[in-house]
This record gives C-alpha cells, structure tokens and sequence, in this order.
C-alpha cells in the first residue's frame, strides 16, 4: 500500500496530532543541526545535496508516481516547486554554516510570516513590525558580530520558503500532497545535483554516504510521515500556532547539539518572531467554504493549506486533510 492510498486516520486524537506536530519540528531541526557534522567533509553545498538525493530515492520508491496522476499545469506546478525546494535547502545549509540554527530559523520563518501576512485579515500590519523589531535584536547588526552573508542566505531561504508555500498550495489544489512530492523532490535533488554534484562525488566515502542516507531518513522522510498522521488529527489553526513555535526549537537543538549560546537580546528577538508568527496565523486563512446542509452529501476536502497561514481556529473547524502539508524544510 503506498502513501497515497492510505486509509484515513482516526479523527478525534488532537492530543496525538500534537505530539505528532511537534516531533516532527523536532526531527526536521535535529537533521539540520546533524548535518552540520558533513560540513567539513562535504561542504554545506555537497551536505544538502546528499541529503535531496536519497529523499528523492525515497520518495519515489515510497510513493511510487503515475504518468495519470498529473495534468499539465499540476506537473509544471510540481517542478516549480521542486526549484524552490531546492533553494530552499540549499541556502539554508549554507546560512546554518555561518549563523547559529535558531537565528537562521528565525530569519528563515519570515517566509511563511510574509505569506501569512498577506492572506490576513484585519490589523495585519501589526505583526510585521513585531516581526521586524525580532529581526533587529536577532541579528544585533550593531554589534558587528553577525555574518551578513548568512544572513542574507537565510532571507533568500526564507524568499524560496514564501515560493514553497504558494506553489504547494497550487499543486494541492490538484493533487494530494504525497503526490506533488514524487516530482517536487526528484526536481529539487536534479537541480542540487547541478549545483553541487561535480565538486561533492570526489569527496564522498561510503561513511558520508551512509551518514547522508540517514540524515535524509531524519529529514524529511520521517517528519513527513509524522505530518501525514498530525495533519488528519488537528485543525488548520492549531498547526499553524505550533509550526511558529520551530524557531524556538531551533534555538534548544543549537544549543544543545551546537553549543550555540544566544544572548539576551536574540532571545528576546526569536520570542518575537514567533509571537508575530502566532498572531499573524490567527488572522490568516483562505476563505472558508460554505457550510452544506445537515442532509446533503459530504462535500469535498476543504482547498489545501501549506504553511502557518491557515483558517483560523473555532469549534466547527475540521482537522487538515493529507494534502496539507508544510513541511519542511524538505528535505
């Protein structure tokens, strides 16, 4: 049975979709500050390149994708995607080889924030200039402390995650999410490829291979099972609340795994960044269906979701459907 054609999963276990939701944050930060050990072997370019080749392995052999399954337009959509994908991993490996994890995470999250923001309803503007104060005390440009240019490689990731979140809720549009992902990561290892390849295959051992290989177990493929279950078991507001908790996240797994010690007034950046990332998604959100009546058919899955910027929450919201993925940091 592949992942597309699994059955649904329980619906009443918000507490397990939870736990789900935040395991997988936890995967996803673990693989990166993991890969940081390939850095002096691979490079930061060759360490995530590895990494979206054996996830596209992966995916390909776990979903198994069929010629039927796309249309034109949901097939160049995929590819779109996949490009992003693959700028998105990329520039993040090289901003996490220059700033610490949660920093970059943080400046990183300001994608999914800017997209948030532009789907919000209300006083939006608010939450930006939260934001943006975050970004001030992060980085603590004063200082001189901070490298520019991974800064400037995380707000280019954070550019390639706003084009990852829009171009995936096109593909869920028409597809289920596990689908899209049978082109979109193939596209992002065959683009890596071209990056990185020539100068990565005359330093790989089979130990970096090996280590390669699980870190793509680690992230995405694991997390993404996990966000499979979580997403059939939460609602949209309640996903979009916990995912803006990652920078923080980022923060503890680089300090533990990282020894990397943020100041004061990082901390109290990250903290608003996140803030910013809570209250925005509580504003955010497609529009919502019409309810049909009590007699009529069940209607279809509600549009696919990808990122933070879901519907808000009330008593009456449905769990997410399995095309409704973040993810991840891909691969």
């Amino acid at each position: 049975m592949t992942a597309s054609t699994l059955p649904p999963a329980p619906r009443g276990s918000a507490r397990s979709g939870t736990l789900m939701t935040i395991s997988a944050m936890l995967f996803v930060q673990l693989g990166l500050a993991l890969s940081t050990g390939l850095f002096e072997q691979l490079g930061p370019l060759g360490t995530g390149w590895i990494r979206l080749v054996f996830a596209a392995a992966l995916v390909l052999v776990i979903v198994r994708p069929r010629r039927a399954w796309f249309t034109r337009s949901s097939f160049v959509a995929c590819i779109v995607l996949g490009a992003a994908t693959s700028g998105m991993t990329l520039l993040f490996t090289l901003a996490i080889d220059r700033i610490p994890l949660g920093t970059a995470a943080a400046l990183e999250f300001l994608g999914p924030l800017a997209v948030a923001v532009l789907r919000s309803r209300g006083r939006a503007l608010l939450w930006p200039l939260i934001a943006a104060v975050g970004v001030v005390l992060l980085t603590e440009p004063w200082t001189g402390n901070i490298d520019p240019i991974g800064v400037l490689y995380a707000l280019a990731a954070a550019a390639c995650w706003a084009v990852y979140i829009l171009c995936t809720q096109r593909v869920g549009d028409e597809l289920s999410g596990v689908r899209g992902l049978a082109v979109s990561i193939p596209v992002a290892a065959v683009i890596a490829s071209i990056i990185a390849a020539p100068s990565t295959i005359p330093l790989l051992t089979w130990e970096a291979a090996l280590a390669g290989l699980g870190l793509a177990v680690l992230l995405p493929t694991v997390p993404f099972m996990l966000e499979i279950q979580a997403l059939r078991r939460i609602t949209a507001a309640a996903y979009g609340t916990l995912t803006s908790l990652e920078p923080a996240v980022a923060l503890v797994i680089g300090l533990l795994l990282l020894h990397q010690v943020p100041g004061l007034l990082p901390v109290v950046g990250l903290v608003l960044v996140i803030v910013a990332g809570i209250g925005v998604e509580r504003s955010a959100g497609r529009a919502p269906t019409a309810a049909a009546p009590p007699d009529a058919a069940p209607a279809a899955a509600a549009t696919p979701s990808t990122d933070a910027a879901a519907a808000p929450s009330g008593s009456g919201e449905a769990p997410l459907e399995r095309g409704e993925l973040r993810t991840g940091e891909p691969a």
